[in-house]
């Protein structure tokens, strides 16, 4: 599954991951692949992301970018504000405050 990761300034982050967790307003929640289609608003919390590392190596031919690989571990985790996630056929759209 893809994942893009966005804030009003920039995208941060972009590649794909095999899990996410997500503080939801009614409590954390994860997503793998194939999830059911959501949107789903986020509170305050930290977001947990699992990377697919072996897929973050290569080029994006759909969109014909380079993906992203911020993190050096399998796993990494960040805070938010609050925010968005989208997800729809294996794409995590995650609009972040």
């Amino acid at each position: 599954m893809v994942i893009e990761v966005i804030t009003p300034d920039k995208l941060l982050y972009k590649g794909h991951i095999d899990s996410i967790v997500l503080p939801g307003v009614d409590g954390s929640f994860g997503m793998w692949e194939n999830h059911a289609p959501i949107i789903s608003a986020l509170t305050k919390g930290t977001v947990k992301v699992k990377q697919a590392t072996d897929k973050n190596k290569s080029f994006d031919g759909l969109s014909g970018e380079f993906l992203v690989n911020l993190a050096k571990d399998e796993s990494f985790e960040f805070d938010i504000n609050g925010g968005v996630v989208e997800v729809q056929n294996n794409k995590v759209t995650l609009l972040a405050n």
